[in-house]
């Protein structure tokens, strides 16, 4: 075991290496500069703001650098925000994308599971097609759409919600309906498939003929490896949804980190578009990551080596 982790972390390492590499070398590839959209900017000062932060220097000695910096845990000065430090405005604007992301997380793991065993359940019934309904429609709109829906039907029209903001538990509410909408109708999907497929194996029928009862059936071994390919898409759902929030941050007016990379990217803030994207990587990673170990300790049949043992 401490062998398998170590060889995943290893290889988290040299995903996130090549991450940082190809974002600094595609960004640096773009033509301009921070300081090009700043008209009152002289040549003097433009010159010595470049010696600032560095970029009058070989790409090269700009791309060690940088390396050697992260390293320490130094993202740098933001090149548009004042004296801010870019972790800490990451710090700062995450706490807001977290607690977004954790509901949504929890909305659609429950929701979504709890559609596709019903869906199983009650195969090709009312349920059944229903639920399939709406995990097709949940699928097939966009959440930047279904954002611009429920603000004008339900906060606009209606006026149960606000448009903007996020003060209030209430505005939880369409963000994150917004944001799980897509995790749900997936993991519905995922688990009436992988249900259905325990729920005809011949150990269930062999635990049926046994005659143990319907309850015992159902959590001993159907939801336990019926639930299986739902934990291997949590680890890669839940960066998804902490970092995908992007478009319904904008969406909504929320103040999270989605919005200050949207900023990072429109003024070309070379540390802070960086340290946004190194950090969302690191998310996707840890959470690829604490998927593999979960996946290895819930089902023992799987080899450490990977795949399943004959």
């Amino acid at each position: 075991m401490v062998r398998y982790v170590a060889n995943k972390f290893f290889y988290m390492l040299i995903s996130l290496l090549i991450l940082i590499s190809a974002t600094f070398f595609l960004m640096k590839a773009i033509p301009g500069d921070p300081f090009q959209a700043e008209k009152k900017v002289s040549v003097e000062m433009k010159a010595r703001l470049m010696e600032q932060y560095g970029l009058d220097k070989p790409l090269y000695v700009q791309y060690f650098k940088y390396l050697g910096d992260i390293a320490t845990g130094d993202f740098g000065i933001s090149m548009k925000k004042l004296n801010q430090d870019v972790t800490k405005i990451i710090s700062d604007t995450f706490q807001t994308s977290l607690k977004l992301g954790l509901v949504a997380i929890v909305i659609a793991v429950v929701v979504g599971v709890l559609l596709g065993m019903l869906a199983a359940l009650y195969h090709r019934k009312l349920i059944d097609n229903v639920a399939m309904i709406l995990a097709v429609l949940g699928m097939a709109v966009p959440s930047f759409v279904l954002a611009s829906l429920l603000q004008y039907y339900l906060a606009e029209k209606a006026g149960w919600f606000n448009v903007l903001g996020f003060d209030k538990p209430l505005d939880y509410v369409l963000p994150v309906m917004a944001l799980s909408a897509q995790p749900i109708a997936f993991i519905a999907r995922l688990t009436r498939s992988s249900m259905l497929e325990v729920l005809h194996a011949d150990y269930i029928k062999t635990a049926k003929a046994k005659g143990l009862n319907w309850f015992t059936i159902m959590f001993r071994h159907v939801i336990r490896n019926g639930i299986l390919p739902v934990v291997t898409y949590v680890g890669p759902m839940t960066a998804n949804i902490i970092t995908g929030s992007v478009v319904i941050e904008q969406v909504f007016g929320i103040g999270g980190i989605g919005k200050v990379f949207v900023e990072s990217i429109t003024n070309r803030d070379y540390t802070l578009i960086m340290g946004v994207t190194i950090f969302y990587g690191v998310i996707l990673m840890v959470a690829r990551f604490l998927t593999d170990i979960a996946y290895v300790m819930i089902d023992p049949r799987i080899k450490l080596s990977g795949g399943k043992e004959g």
